[in-house]
């Protein structure tokens, strides 16, 4: 008995602690079937597996967009590339040879930094006219690097390798991964600021090699007190040099403006001025110079050594890890400037671009650049202007920059060698002039926005007298402090009188249209869930025109170029079917034009410059997207925001009201935009009418547009929250 007793003792805790065991874990299968949040996750693990085969496809392609463009190449357009090509090539290399000198390497390795971005940009690029290669931007924040770490066991060109192969890894992982809304952190102003702070300075750095100054110091305050100190010193036969080339160079280019839409001779003149000026004062530095014994030159000249290409070697890793955080700002910097380029070409040219893409390609051409101590490469504005203006039609006329790049290389070393060093200064200083923002461009900042002018100022001056990692890292820095202070210290009004909870219910109801009225189908209505500014504003347009462009067909008006000349560009033809799809859109042919676009700004209590800018970007590209007779119209302004966009040069006008003649758009550098007080007046207030061209293309373009389905009139995809 006593046994048994015992055996009862132990059983009956176990069976105790195997009921609450039991329990516990009951409760644990309770709450994972009831939890909202694995749940969740569970349907978006199931979502995402039956997704992924397709996706996978679907990223694959969009990496190598080549494979969607070429097999509907048109081969007529082999002599546009052709030219374009050609032409890119002959300004890649006096450039290449002077944003080399500029990062304080030896110039070969601006040639060699030259020949791969063009091909590998012909299989990934998604933009028909970006040229890619050295640029200013990247060849002086790289000479920053180079003199910090110069003196160690590794060479210049080391060192600028290793930075090209950290900024394609920054560059790599943002692409990858889409995580390009990091960049909009920067916003215009700072961008401003920056730019110009860095073209300044590169120019100063040219001033030695302009005069034939020797030991030019370093730092602004140094350089500007050394020139002027040094300045009997000069080399009058450099300073001739110099200084006549900027004065070749200047009067081919503002020929080319005044005369080149005319007379294609001057236009070739123009487009090609850096390569001719090259070419003529190598010329003339060989012939002065040849005789001259043991290299006592009249003049410096490049001394272009090179024996075709070296052997790829890896950076090594105790370099990289020096370079690492060293490289944020040159990396920001480039990266911000290529997609801008790549952005606003694809804007102006009618096509899309996709900025993910572009970063991939980034990353993926300054690794591999990097084997062939090679400096960093990105997007230039002044050659991709250049291809644009040459009528490209495709990146396939990269492959022919490749070929005039390499031929260079293993042909005219030798030639290189004699061109002086005031000429590749000459052609710096003019090529980079054009990036210093005007003053009137500050004031515009001034007049728009008090934060965004300092932080513009704390950009140039941080940039220009200290660095240019502190000056990006103190502006953005400024930015997010006063967003931060604006919540913190938000104000917070009172009306004169307490209104009953049923009024203010009623207020809003007033604001929507009457019942029984459907919205037409040619109208979007975007409610603004927060205020609009340089961290969201990017996103908040390309946001509103996908939804136009996922539920709107596009009309064919003058501002478009025929599609057959855009087929090459499948990149927004890829976005625009993978968001139909997702919206259920089956029949594209039956969409209705996009006629009327509402903006409810009720809930948007700032604005800063950045986002009038693109704000402004929106109803641009709007009106090419549905032809100029789409209006865009403003709903629930607050005092302050209108006040921000009237001091951005905006013209607001009243409901029906006519502008005067101070409001006509010619005084105005902002759009003309009408504001209502709620939607429903702004739903029914009296339209525009399409110009009659616009109308007969619609209906060349949409012979079924009067047949789609009616059932979209009240469908709430009508009135979107961004």
């Amino acid at each position: 008995m006593q046994s048994k007793s015992n055996l009862s003792d132990r059983l009956i805790p176990l069976v105790v602690e195997r009921v609450a065991v039991m329990k516990y874990v009951d409760k644990i299968k309770t709450d994972v079937v009831n939890d909202v949040t694995w749940n969740r996750v569970g349907r978006l693990a199931v979502r995402g597996t039956r997704a992924l085969p397709r996706a996978s496809v679907e990223y694959a392609l969009d990496k190598f967009p080549i494979i969607g463009w070429l097999p509907r190449y048109n081969y007529r357009w082999l002599i546009n590339d052709l030219i374009a090509g050609l032409t890119v090539g002959l300004m890649l290399i006096p450039q290449g040879l002077s944003y080399a000198k500029l990062a304080t390497i030896p110039v070969q390795y601006g040639l060699i930094s030259s020949w791969l971005p063009s091909a590998i940009y012909a299989f990934m690029g998604t933009s028909k006219d970006l040229s890619t290669g050295p640029t200013s931007l990247i060849g002086l924040l790289t000479s920053e690097v180079v003199e910090q770490l110069e003196g160690e066991q590794w060479s210049r060109s080391e060192i600028a390798s290793a930075v090209a192969m950290i900024i394609g890894i920054y560059g790599l992982i943002i692409g990858v991964f889409k995580l390009g809304f990091l960049l909009d952190f920067i916003s215009l102003p700072i961008l401003s600021g920056f730019i110009s702070a860095v073209a300044i300075t590169i120019i100063l750095n040219q001033m030695g090699s302009l005069l034939g100054e020797p030991n030019v110091g370093d730092g602004t305050a140094n350089q500007i007190r050394d020139i002027f100190q040094k300045l009997p010193q000069a080399n009058g036969y450099a300073c001739a040099v110099g200084f006549t080339g900027i004065l070749f160079l200047t009067i081919l280019d503002r020929a080319g403006k005044k005369w080149g839409k005319t007379n294609k001779i001057v236009w070739f003149l123009s487009i090609t001025r850096a390569f001719l000026a090259l070419v003529l004062y190598t010329g003339i530095s060989y012939a002065v110079n040849k005789d001259r014994a043991n290299g006592n030159f009249l003049f410096d000249v490049a001394k272009v050594q090179a024996d075709g290409l070296e052997p790829p070697k890896v950076p090594s890793g105790a370099l990289l890890s020096q370079v690492a955080s060293r490289s944020i700002a040159v990396f920001i910097g480039s990266a911000v400037e290529h997609t801008a380029i790549a952005r606003g070409f694809g804007v102006y040219n009618n096509y899309v671009t996709d900025q993910s893409q572009e970063l991939t390609y980034y990353g993926v051409t300054n690794i591999f650049n990097s084997f062939f101590h090679s400096m960093g490469v990105g997007g230039a504005m002044s050659r991709t202007a250049v291809n644009s203006a040459c009528n490209v039609k495709s990146p396939l006329s990269g492959f022919v920059t490749t070929a005039v790049v390499l031929v260079s290389i293993f042909k005219l070393v030798a030639t290189l060698y004699w061109i002086p060093k005031a000429t590749l200064a000459a052609i710096i200083i003019t090529a980079v002039w054009p990036l210093i923002s005007s003053p009137s461009v500050f004031y515009r900042w001034w007049k728009t926005s008090l934060a965004d002018f300092i932080s513009s100022m704390i950009a140039f001056w941080v940039s220009l007298f200290v660095s240019t990692e502190m000056g990006i890292a103190c502006s953005v820095g400024f930015n997010i402090v006063y967003l931060l202070l604006r919540q913190i210290f938000a104000r917070v009004k009172t009306t004169p009188d307490t209104r009953s909870e049923l009024a203010v219910v009623l207020d809003e109801a007033q604001k929507l249209p009457p019942p029984g009225t459907s919205i037409p189908d040619d109208t979007r209505i975007f409610k603004f869930a927060d205020s609009v500014y340089f961290s969201n504003a990017y996103r908040v347009k390309t946001s509103i025109l996908d939804t136009i462009q996922t539920n709107h067909a596009v009309v064919f008006n003058s501002a478009f170029a025929p599609e057959a000349e855009r087929n090459w560009s499948v990149t927004g033809e890829r976005r625009i079917k993978k968001l139909r799809r997702a919206a259920g859109i089956t029949d594209a042919a039956r969409l209705p034009p996009i006629g009327l676009v509402i903006l409810d700004f009720s809930s948007v209590s700032h604005i800063d410059t950045t986002g009038c800018s693109h704000l402004k970007d929106l109803i641009k590209e709007v009106k090419k997207y549905g032809g100029e007779g789409v209006e865009v119209r403003f709903v629930g302004l607050s005092d302050y925001v209108r006040e921000r966009f009237e001091r951005a040069n905006w013209c607001i006008l009243e409901g029906d009201e006519h502008p005067s003649n101070g409001d006509d758009r010619g005084e105005k550098d902002g759009p003309v935009v009408r504001l209502y007080p709620n939607v429903a007046m702004a739903v029914v207030g009296p339209r525009s009418r399409r110009t009659a061209s616009d109308a007969e293309q619609l209906d060349e373009s949409m012979p079924e547009k009067k047949s789609h389905d009616k059932s979209r009139n009240s469908s709430p995809s009508h009135k979107e929250e961004v």
